[in-house]
């Protein structure tokens, strides 16, 4: 593992005008990178969920016009891809770096996670560190962090992930450019690796549903 952190050049790529330019500074800064991280953490995920976990590096490829606000490496159980799967996720916005449990909108199982997360809320909302983060967006920078997150507030997320169609759900952490952990290969690997665990049940309840209704 040769993963030396993310520095400030990584996080200048998204303020790179123009889709063509910023896809060129990205395959060359930021995603051998993330193909590091890929290969790590698909062995760590395996070893962590007895499943076999491939990495998917985000290509960008439906973008013609508008270049990525940020770019991401995911994990799931499939070869052929992540997005209707339960997944983690480790990427960058120009303004952190996030690492998800994430349910986005393809998920076909999103009625019934939200409806088993609302009757666990309180296990949930009890066992999530403070510093943890909310997001109901992947597309979006904006989060709420867990310290500021109401037992009410979490329950709508939920209502939401069961109610509505396009309804996203992740939970993670989210460290700023200038943390010391992400500027360090070793302590950011212990971070993500510290932070996947924890997830884990989370990550656990909603692969034994997409079992249940495949």
């Amino acid at each position: 593992m040769v993963f030396n952190g993310f520095t400030n050049e990584d996080f200048d790529v998204f303020a790179v005008d123009g889709l063509d330019e910023r896809m060129t500074a990205i395959k060359a800064t930021i995603r051998p990178k993330l193909e590091e991280l890929g290969e790590h953490f698909s062995a760590y995920l395996a070893e962590k969920t007895n499943e076999e976990m491939y990495y998917h590096v985000a290509k960008h490829a439906r973008r013609k016009v508008n270049p990525p606000a940020d770019t991401w490496v995911a994990f799931a159980n499939s070869k052929r891809g992540y997005k209707k799967l339960p997944h983690f996720q480790i990427g960058l916005f120009g303004t952190h770096v996030f690492v998800w449990f994430a349910v986005i909108y393809e998920s076909p199982v999103k009625e019934e996670l939200g409806k088993t997360f609302k009757a666990e809320i309180d296990d949930i909302y009890n066992k999530i560190p403070g510093s943890f983060h909310w997001s109901v967006d992947h597309t979006k920078p904006e989060t709420l962090q867990h310290n500021n997150t109401s037992k009410e507030d979490l329950d709508k997320m939920f209502d939401r992930l069961t109610n509505v169609k396009k309804a996203e759900l992740l939970c993670g952490v989210c460290l700023s450019p200038d943390d010391k952990t992400v500027q360090s290969g070793q302590a950011f690997i212990k971070k993500v690796e510290e932070t996947f665990t924890t997830l884990l049940p989370l990550y656990e309840t909603a692969q034994k549903i997409y079992l249940q209704e495949a």
